[in-house]
């Protein structure tokens, strides 16, 4: 199915302003402190400490150091990303993106031997340690250095929720104050896809993403690199229909699902998305069921809800379902 999406323009993410409830706050760096103590006690030893900033600065140089374990762990598997409650991004451009958020999100820094700290990273009073190509390669799974001379471990947002886990329909409460704009993904697997909406719900100021199961983890470091950002500003639920049912009710949620015009799989009317139907609906609590390219939408997904499609040519379902206070300082073009 199309997505029906594009990443907006670099400018909307990079102005969108999270509300002070959403901002990150600074977690406890205990678990990656020990691993890093204990990378240290195996490391070369350790480079002067830097001046600015309280860094403490060590070197890693062998690919069997603990260090380079936990992070390649935390790159291959999403579970171990939830069990530490920490992830992993790779390269300088998309770190120096995300610092404009939220300093504190960063853990600690791994920087290639010879690459001074960015000057927007003076500030950073964590670790950062210095390591060897080798090192580099096998914690970014990539042949080459050229392009990865740094790579932070961050805090996983406090403001993604696992219903899967062992946290429970209650912990909803906090993330979502009266949503009025929630955007659901039904099992979209590609990294890159997922990002970008994420990223764009973001932008256009929707309150929050709930990713239904078969969707691909959101700390994916591909789909971290699409969000630019967003997936650490916007609350990210992961659960299950039954979940969002519960959501749902509890908030008094209108269900819609975009659906491909060419598509037959459909046993009951649809709706096309114009103007009109998007002002109708400027007033009411809405949740967006977006499915992917290649499966579209869960049976689940078409039993449950109203059923919408736009033009190839037409705009997005996100920005022309935005809240109403985002309408009411623009005006919206064909």
């Amino acid at each position: 199915m199309l997505l029906l999406a594009r990443a907006p323009p670099p400018s909307l993410a990079a102005n969108y302003s999270p509300s002070p409830e959403r901002a990150l706050r600074l977690r406890s760096k205990s678990s990656s402190r020990a691993v890093i103590g204990t990378a240290s006690a195996a490391a070369k030893p350790a480079a002067a400490a830097s001046s600015r900033a309280g860094q403490k600065r060590k070197q890693v140089a062998s690919v069997a150091n603990p260090l380079v374990k936990h992070c390649v762990k935390l790159r291959l598997s999403a579970a171990y990303r939830r069990s530490c409650r920490r992830l992993l991004l790779v390269g300088l451009a998309p770190i120096l993106e995300m610092c404009r958020f939220e300093l504190d999100a960063i853990d600690f820094l791994l920087l290639l031997d010879g690459v001074e700290v960015p000057e927007v990273l003076r500030e950073f009073s964590g670790d950062v340690v210095f390591v060897s190509a080798a090192v580099m390669k096998k914690v970014s799974g990539m042949q080459s250095v050229d392009s990865t001379e740094a790579i932070a471990v961050l805090h996983m947002p406090r403001y993604f929720c696992d219903l899967g886990s062992h946290e429970d329909g209650d912990s909803l409460h906090g993330l979502f104050n009266h949503p009025k704009r929630i955007l659901v993904l039904d099992g979209i697997q590609d990294p890159g896809n997922l990002g970008t909406l994420i990223r764009s719900a973001c932008a256009f100021k929707w309150d929050g993403v709930f990713l239904l199961p078969a969707c691909c983890d959101p700390f994916n470091e591909k789909a971290l690199r699409a969000a630019r950002g967003a997936s650490l500003q916007l609350p990210i639920v992961s659960g299950t229909w039954h979940d969002l049912h519960a959501l749902m009710t509890k908030y008094d949620m209108k269900m819609m699902a975009g659906h491909p015009e060419s598509s037959s799989d459909a046993s009951k009317g649809i709706h096309s998305l114009s103007k009109e139907l998007a002002d109708s609906l400027l007033n009411e609590s809405l949740c967006l069921v977006l499915g992917s390219e290649g499966n579209g939408l869960s049976s689940e997904t078409l039993q449950a809800c109203e059923l919408v499609n736009i033009p190839m040519e037409g705009g997005i379902f996100l920005f022309m379902l935005q809240p109403k206070y985002q309408i009411d300082s623009r005006t919206l073009t064909p």
